[in-house]
């Protein structure tokens, strides 16, 4: 239960809904406990009557008790159903809301985690919590409480009139209900247990047909169906003997109860009658008993389904806990504005990898001023994209510090400094959206005009292969862009980036999947659009950044050598060997 403790700061916020919620309870369960009250003094009327059969006005006075009981009877049946409605308006309300609330805490939190989180979780698994998890805490939110309280209020309101006619009774009745807690209890922490496993198992179950949608492709392309069926197959057993063996110890509740509801009803029945007998009773209070006794069948066979919501609820949010009480690797709390980048300093940076203790960069310095641009080389795991991703505070450095504009870039307001950066990521990620609202990411259609979007497509080589598209602009690209080349998603993403204006452009190999001419141009072009602003490429082709005004060239992390390209060619180093077999492949 202790996990549920992170729930309690929207209790306060929706305060009144609770507050409220709790006095329709007590109001509906008022008029329900006073009804069989109403049972008893017609029973006891009734057969007074049935006794008197000399008097003349019997009939009349057995209708008169009839009417009057039938009245009474809808009169508070109506009021408590009145209340009850006005008590799911409130705490099922409540419910839906914390609901609402809690998703968009975790989305948030989602957001503010840095990459390193989503590299040792899976997809399906964060789509599992902010669903399914956030589903059953609402049942607890919503339905569990709601029960509760309804049935701590009724169990005092009845034993309480119980008590009033006959205390001995009473106890008697209530033997079976020690036995049935401590059933309730024993269960209870078997179900959390199971209920925990269950989650899992589904978490798992997700992933698994979350990763196999993405990869489609390659799995129709190496005929892997029956392997990944076999493989669901084996993930959807598993999940199905958790929900089994869940489901048989949620079953056990049921029959223990009414069996124990059941015993006091015999106990009533049998006492009831001997008490009448010796006239310490009359029959309208036994009858009231049973009435009392069956009143609480529900409450007390609910109180076993209300457990299983709470257990399952607590094994949720705290699948869902571990991620919110996450400390956050890059924290945003710098206040220094920035209005233009106009220079950038790397000094000393040492950086490895949370959970690694390989260092990925070693003694990193270079400075760049606006107008510069700087190309990065190096084989594939050089550290080429780890040091974009330190520029863009995705992580931060191990040892060192980045310096924009001479101040320590951490100093700097966060979400400001990105919105300074144009970045092109080597994966490119594409939504299943118009070509126009993928390059204007985010905006709404009154923020930007067509000549924006025009252009920008024109800049990344893109344009003239558009307006051949039947919808031109409004062409549906798909999931990931599944209906575009690899060189065309790689240009919208450039057009995406250049089409905001940044004043600081990076681009990781975004020209892998694009023929020479065609990057050639865009190349000329980026130069162009970025004469004012500092400009970042990483290429594994040394075409690609032969225009920079200097070059860096990784090799395990550290920078073997720099300058640009005519001096690199003339020392005749790592990158002069690269260039000659590169123009050797292009020949």
């Amino acid at each position: 239960m202790k996990s549920l403790l992170h729930l309690n700061k929207y209790f306060l916020k929706y305060k009144w809904h609770l507050t409220l919620g709790i006095i329709f309870i007590i109001l509906s369960n008022y008029f329900g406990v006073y009804m069989p009250e109403i049972i008893d003094q017609a029973a006891d009327e009734l057969l007074k009557h049935v006794k008197n059969k000399s008097d003349q006005n019997n009939n009349i006075i057995l209708w008169d008790l009839g009417i009057r009981l039938v009245l009474t009877y809808m009169l508070f049946s109506l009021l408590k159903g009145v209340f009850l409605f006005f008590t799911r308006q409130t705490i099922i309300v409540m419910s839906r809301n914390i609901e609402f609330d809690l998703k968009n805490e975790i989305f948030s939190k989602y957001q503010q985690l840095t990459i390193s989180f989503y590299k040792n979780n899976k997809t399906g698994d964060l789509m599992n919590r902010i669903s399914e998890d956030v589903t059953k805490v609402r049942m607890y939110l919503g339905p569990a409480i709601m029960y509760s309280i309804n049935v701590i209020v009724l169990f005092v309101m009845v034993i309480s009139f119980m008590l009033y006619k006959n205390a001995v009774l009473t106890m008697y009745v209530l033997f079976p209900l020690p036995i049935l807690s401590l059933v309730i209890y024993m269960v209870s922490s078997i179900i959390n247990k199971k209920s925990e496993i269950t989650q899992r198992k589904q978490s798992k179950i997700t992933s698994f047909v979350q990763e196999a949608f993405s990869g489609i492709r390659v799995l129709k392309a190496y005929n892997k169906k029956l392997h990944f069926t076999s493989l669901y197959e084996k993930e959807t057993e598993d999940y199905k003997r958790a929900s089994l063996s869940l489901a048989l110890v949620n079953s056990l509740f049921l029959p223990s109860i009414i069996f124990l509801i059941g015993l006091s009803t015999v106990i009533t029945i049998y006492l009831g009658g001997i008490k009448t007998i010796n006239n310490e009773l009359d029959y309208g209070d036994i009858i009231q008993f049973i009435f009392y006794i069956n009143m609480l069948t529900w409450p007390f066979a609910s109180v076993g389904w209300v457990s299983s919501l709470i257990q399952r609820a607590a094994a949720s949010q705290k699948r869902i806990n571990e991620f919110i009480n996450i400390t956050d690797k890059v924290l945003n709390n710098g206040t220094e504005k920035l209005e233009q980048i106009f220079k950038v300093e790397f000094k000393d940076i040492n950086f490895k990898y949370p959970n690694s203790d390989d260092y990925v960069l070693k003694n990193i310095n270079f400075k760049l001023n606006a107008g510069m641009s700087l190309g990065i080389f190096g084989k594939t795991g050089a550290g080429k994209s780890s040091l974009v991703q330190l520029l863009c505070r995705l992580y931060e450095p191990s040892e060192g510090e980045i310096f924009i504009n001479d101040i320590s870039y951490k100093k700097i307001e966060l979400n400001a400094y990105r919105k300074k950066i144009g970045y092109v990521p080597q994966d490119v990620f594409l939504f299943s959206d118009s070509i126009e609202n993928n390059i204007a990411f985010g905006l709404n259609k009154e923020d930007f005009n067509e000549d924006e979007i025009k252009t920008a497509a024109e800049s990344a080589g893109l344009l003239n292969e558009i307006e051949t598209f039947n919808d031109s602009f409004q062409t549906k690209i798909g999931e990931r862009g599944v209906t575009l080349s690899g060189g065309q998603k790689q240009r919208v993403s450039i057009a995406r980036v250049l089409f905001r204006k940044p004043q600081l452009l990076i681009f990781d190999d975004c020209l892998s999947a694009v023929d020479s001419q065609t990057s050639k141009k865009i190349q000329h072009s980026l130069n162009k659009n970025s004469s004012k602003k500092i400009s970042i490429h990483i290429s594994h082709k040394i075409n690609n950044i032969s225009n920079c005004n200097h070059i860096l060239v990784l090799e395990n992390g550290e920078i073997v050598d720099q300058g640009n390209h005519e001096s690199l060619l003339k020392s005749k180093g790592f990158y002069y060997d690269i260039f000659k077999k590169q123009q050797l492949e292009d020949n």
